[in-house]
């Protein structure tokens, strides 16, 4: 008996005929037209040039794309992409011998974790001329707002859902061939960045804390990080489970990339730092 539980199956996206715009699709483009807006006013506030604004979308844009790609290729679908290199680079899947689009169906944010600094790290040397946190200081408060949308996304989509309740209470995934109640942890997630993006905005504005460069993106790294930590052990598992022989056995994938990304968090948040002036 699930009759507490919400069942949910909604559209693909808005239907205009001769093209579907998936939900997911306006979450990000809602995601980047938001957090474009609200980086605008951040340098303002830093008498920084906002032409310098269509810069950093390119950087962040081609560079989170590229890093959740090889992310789900390197850290969850290895044991298939090593056997279909090709498949990397193009939207089209081998089915009974021949090519079929599908596009690119596998995305981690582990990977973009790691491609979106390394990004920022060139667009700081060459377009602001300041230190490397401290662009991340600021974007990392536009990336737990993204987060919010992009998991908003995947509950659209029935996707990434959590572990059966073993009540009747939770989400009943229609559309993903579902019929008994699951954890929604894309809201879990979600509503969790979305009070991270707050704390964030608030330290910004109302404290001193956006002058401790490193600071900030090292709050968001935390407890961002954290929060994937503690909601993987609700989550079905996004690759086959491993045997024994797993070394960090109970944990996942997930669980263990995120564990140094705490550990570097802690040391910007707790390093000793000058302020600027």
């Amino acid at each position: 008996m699930s009759f507490l539980a919400i069942t949910w199956d909604p559209s693909l996206g808005i239907d205009l005929g001769f093209f579907v715009i998936r939900w997911y699709s306006l979450m990000f483009v809602g995601a980047f037209l938001l957090g474009l807006r609200l980086m605008k006013k951040i340098y303002i506030e830093d008498n920084i040039s906002v032409e310098k604004l269509d810069v950093i979308f390119m950087y962040v844009f081609v560079s989170m794309l590229i890093g959740m790609r090889l992310g789900d290729v390197f850290f969850y679908s290895w044991d298939y992409y090593q056997h279909n290199l090709l498949e990397i680079f193009i939207p089209f899947k081998q089915v009974n011998g021949t090519w079929k689009f599908t596009g690119f169906t596998g995305f981690a944010s582990h990977g973009a974790a790691i491609a979106i600094p390394i990004a920022m790290y060139f667009y700081a040397k060459k377009h602001l001329q300041k230190p490397w946190l401290f662009i991340l200081d600021r974007l990392a408060i536009m990336v737990a707002l993204a987060g919010f949308f992009i998991r908003f996304g995947n509950f659209f989509n029935s996707e990434i859902y959590g572990k059966e309740t073993g009540s009747n209470f939770g989400v009943i995934f229609k559309a993903a061939g579902e019929t008994t109640a699951r954890h929604p942890t894309q809201l879990y997630e979600a509503f969790s960045y979305l009070v991270l993006f707050f704390v964030m905005w608030y330290l910004y504005w109302k404290t001193d804390k956006k002058q401790q460069t490193g600071f900030l993106f090292g709050l968001f790294m935390v407890v961002l990080w954290s929060l994937r930590f503690i909601i993987e052990f609700l989550k079905e598992p996004q690759v086959q489970q491993r045997g024994e022989e797993w070394f960090f056995s109970p944990l996942n994938t997930g669980q263990v990339l995120s564990i140094p990304l705490i550990i570097i968090g802690l040391w910007l948040m707790f390093r000793q730092t000058k302020k600027r002036v």
